[in-house]
């Protein structure tokens, strides 16, 4: 039997972190909790959680700065949760390495759906599929993806992705040559038949920071105006299967 997963809960409201304790240990999990920026930074690096739960405004340290620390050392997905209404207050949590957010107030049920979606995607066991659950390589042999290890890699260099960046790599290398809008790509690769579509276009652009030769003129994962993105020019693994 599998251990149970690490949900890291950092937010300064008792309520909050009472009620998600509640829902989340309901699930299975096993819940850690702080009230400030500092001692939730602590604890990811103390106790490795498999997954953060993190508040934007937070005392001592706010939930960017948090965020950005945690993503020097790791990989662990974060979701953010933010009360900011704007679309530029999110965008800036995903472009610091959240994986996603949620704006409040929030549903409990469905927060914790989204963590149990999120680290099930994380360990591979979500749409393995049989062109999911290959290794692909591109043309020429400068990216390689693995989903059994979870690794990426640019020229033989692994790649530091999060969950989410590593999974839209993926699902776009096993699907070459194929169109796919913002809207698939959040229900493919999010899992999610809802939500703010800039969280597709801020993943792509963070992507294309690791992937790409020169970011500013994608050559990899292109953009197909007005339709979405696409991923050029692969062999190997799912490509060869003719996968689409």
């Amino acid at each position: 039997m599998a251990a149970p997963s690490k949900v890291l809960v950092v937010d300064d409201d008792d309520t909050v972190r009472e009620v998600l304790r509640r829902y989340l240990a309901r699930d299975g999990h096993e819940v850690l909790e702080a009230a400030d920026g500092p001692t939730g930074l602590g604890l990811v690096r103390s106790q490795h959680p498999d997954l953060v739960v993190l508040d934007l405004m937070l005392p001592g340290m706010d939930g960017l700065q948090v965020c950005r620390e945690v993503r020097k050392t790791s990989t662990v997905p974060v979701i953010m949760l933010t009360a900011l209404g704007q679309e530029s207050d999110r965008v800036v949590g995903l472009e610091y390495g959240a994986d996603d957010y949620v704006v409040k107030p929030f549903s409990p049920r469905e927060l914790a759906l989204r963590v149990g979606r999120v680290l099930e995607r994380s360990r591979g066991a979500v749409g393995a599929g049989p062109a999911e659950s290959v290794e692909v390589t591109s043309a020429d042999g400068e990216l390689w993806v693995s989903p059994i290890s979870r690794t990426a890699r640019r020229g033989g260099v692994e790649l530091n992705l999060t969950s989410r960046e590593f999974d839209l790599l993926h699902f776009l290398l096993a699907h070459p040559g194929q169109v796919f809008s913002r809207t698939e790509l959040m229900e493919q690769v999010w899992g999610w038949s809802f939500g703010d579509q800039s969280t597709v276009t801020v993943h792509v652009r963070r992507l294309r920071e690791k992937v790409e030769p020169d970011p500013a003129r994608p050559t990899r994962i292109v953009t197909v105006w007005g339709v979405g993105y696409r991923l050029d020019g692969v062999i190997g693994g799912a490509a060869a299967a003719g996968s689409g």
